[in-house]
């Protein structure tokens, strides 16, 4: 962490970035603890933070709702630099670089409704006998568990 704004007017204790941001203060403990934000202790052992951390939860929180990992999510914001707010072409790259994931993820999901609206409308709701998803028992070839819902 940079030493920008320590002793100043524009860091902010961890009350007021809960406040302002929206989230509780065992959240940001969490988003910390997971290498996502960072703080400093003051002369009074107080928890401390920069004010660009308001950008940086932002970016998380709306991340998050997009399903992005926290893994992914720390990875990105470890590209940004120090004691800079975070911008628009900074977050129009991340948000680039999730793209192709989220896609992924939405065909993942399309398949899996779709099959799931398949099965249940044959009404059987037998993996093992039923003759569209299953005939011949063919899924027990590999192995347990629903394997046409979930891609292997």
């Amino acid at each position: 962490m940079s030493d920008r704004g320590r002793g100043t007017k524009s860091e902010l204790g961890v009350g007021e970035v809960a406040r302002r941001s929206g989230v509780a203060v065992s959240t940001l403990h969490f988003y910390e603890s997971k290498g996502l934000i960072r703080s400093w202790r003051s002369a009074g052992n107080q928890r401390r933070y920069a004010r660009d951390v308001l950008r940086r939860i932002g970016i998380i929180r709306v991340a998050q709702r997009a399903g992005v990992p926290l893994t992914k999510i720390r990875e990105s914001l470890d590209t940004l630099p120090d004691g800079r707010t975070p911008d628009r072409e900074d977050w129009a790259r991340l948000s680039a670089c999730w793209r192709d994931d989220l896609d992924r993820r939405i065909g993942e999901l399309v398949g899996l409704r779709d099959r799931l609206e398949g099965c249940i409308g044959c009404g059987c709701l037998s993996m093992k006998c039923c003759p569209l998803y299953n005939a011949d028992d063919k899924a027990g070839e590999q192995g347990v568990g629903a394997c046409y819902l979930e891609p292997r």
